[in-house]
């Protein structure tokens, strides 16, 4: 699977613009706020239907204009496949599979695999619980529906539960609340369940892409924890009712799950030094990369933005031999200078594309 072309119009900083493709290796340089990571962020749109910067559609159209056009073209397994989204202000984004609308959102997650490495990856080891769930549901939902439709089951009677806590008029032992905790620990149970399985799986792949990057001998882990490993979470969110009430949220369940990152048994949040926290992160996202590509049977489209940010040239080297291997498909890369970039192409011989960003204009040097 790779991207053919790329168009777009008055997406954040671009007005218009239409990108033919390497199927390999696609290398983006220009200056700090030129629009390099903008162009990446289209990608991801049209693969997970919204930013992976702003998910706030409407401030993603550029300036005062009045919507934003996003169309990619594909070649999947021999076939060529056209998918359009369109986001006009106060209106209900459209996005269609060869010219055919979806019904829903969701039916298109999955269909354009992804992985993104970003500087914003350093949120999942210094933000809160939300970015490692978040990094979990990313992987799982791209390749398992019972998964994600699990989970937009899960928090929307959580949502409800919530409104029901907040009801200050409502009787502390109505039957209304067992409307929603029945069928949220239902959803919980396999939630976690496919939850746990994938970090057992992800692990081991995880240790040997971390090892490659940073050929350092320190030992590295994930813990997943969760309240439903202490039992029924029906019976527990029964137990923590009057609890919720006072405080007017649910205090028990997956959405409060933990992902540990750990590096030699410690929080790597307390202890990781700044290269080490980068090649954590670059581990954890090639193994993602693997994980989807082994569960999906499609080579997911891999984008590296600002690559080389806090990374010594012997991990950047070891990171780019990794990726020029046949394991991986169609790559994206953005850095500010062109001398890093011709160091990949230099170890590269394989097809490759240059584009020069500048003022949100692409202009392709090979």
């Amino acid at each position: 699977m790779y991207l053919q072309k790329l168009s777009v119009f008055n997406y954040k900083n671009i007005q218009e613009a239409n990108i033919e493709f390497s199927p390999r290796l696609n290398c983006f340089f220009g200056n700090n706020g030129v629009g390099k990571t903008n162009f990446l962020d289209a990608i991801y749109y049209l693969s997970f239907c919204k930013s992976h910067t702003n998910p706030i559609d409407s401030q993603n159209i550029f300036h005062e204009a009045d919507y934003f056009v996003l169309q990619g073209n594909y070649l999947i397994e021999g076939k060529e496949e056209e998918y359009y989204c369109a986001m006009k202000r106060r209106q209900k984004k459209i996005f269609k599979f060869n010219k055919k609308e979806y019904e829903r959102l969701a039916d298109h997650i999955g269909r354009l695999p992804l992985v993104i490495v970003s500087p914003a990856d350093e949120n999942l080891i210094r933000e809160g619980s939300d970015e490692r769930r978040r990094f979990m549901d990313i992987a799982l939902s791209q390749f398992d529906h019972s998964y994600m439709e699990a989970l937009m089951s899960y928090n929307k009677a959580l949502y409800q539960r919530n409104a029901l806590l907040k009801n200050e008029q409502m009787n502390r032992e109505d039957s209304l609340y067992e409307m929603y905790d029945a069928p949220m620990s239902d959803y919980a149970r396999l939630i976690y369940q496919k939850r746990r399985e994938f970090i057992a799986a992800f692990q081991p792949v995880f240790e040997h892409y971390y090892h490659s990057v940073s050929d350092r001998s320190e030992s590295i882990g994930l813990q997943y924890r969760s309240h439903l490993e202490q039992g029924n979470l029906q019976e527990q969110l029964l137990r923590s009712r009057e609890k919720d009430i006072i405080l007017g949220f649910t205090t028990k369940g997956i959405h409060k799950d933990e992902l540990e990152m750990q590096i030699d048994g410690y929080p790597i949040k307390r202890v990781g030094s700044q290269g080490q926290n980068k090649s954590y992160l670059i581990a954890l996202k090639l193994a993602q990369y693997e994980y989807l590509k082994q569960a999906g049977k499609k080579k997911p489209i891999l984008l590296l933005d600002d690559l080389f940010d806090k990374l010594d040239a012997s991990r950047v080297e070891r990171i780019i031999q990794l990726v020029s291997k046949e394991d991986f498909g169609q790559i994206f890369i953005t850095d500010t200078h062109r001398e890093h970039l011709n160091m990949i192409l230099q170890d590269n011989g394989k097809d490759f594309r240059v584009f020069h960003i500048e003022n949100a204009c692409i202009c392709p040097i090979k």
